[in-house]
């Protein structure tokens, strides 16, 4: 069974920085994802990472403001938050799965999901 755990999650005011973690014992698929969702939205692709080279790719809303990275094992990917603004204010998703190089980041490409982590940004 493929564990994904979040963490890092937590309350701000707009301007500073969160790090959310993901760690597994192994990741299952090529590429981890970070995914966010607010209040009656759907979900949205923020960043993805390449486990084998580490390649990253970034949503737009995010480019910038946010990094994604993995640690030298390769067994936990963080999701580096600055400059937060309230409207970064969502549950946070990580999920594995296979995204074809160049393409976004997209709920259709990921098959593994984590439970998910609140991040609130205050203004």
């Amino acid at each position: 069974q493929v564990l994904l755990v979040e963490s890092g999650g937590g309350s701000v005011q707009a301007g500073g920085s969160l790090r959310l973690s993901c760690a597994a014992s192994t990741f299952p698929s090529a590429t981890v994802g970070w995914f966010r969702q607010a209040p009656g939205e759907g979900r949205e692709g923020v960043a993805h990472i390449y486990i084998a080279d580490g390649t990253p790719y970034y949503a737009d809303s995010v480019k910038g403001r946010f990094t994604i990275s993995q640690d030298e094992d390769k067994k936990t990917v963080f999701l580096q938050m600055s400059s937060l603004k309230p409207e970064d204010t969502a549950v946070y998703y990580c999920a594995a799965g296979a995204v074809p190089r160049g393409d976004e980041t997209h709920v259709r490409w990921f098959s593994y999901w984590g439970q998910g982590t609140q991040v609130t940004v205050s203004s």
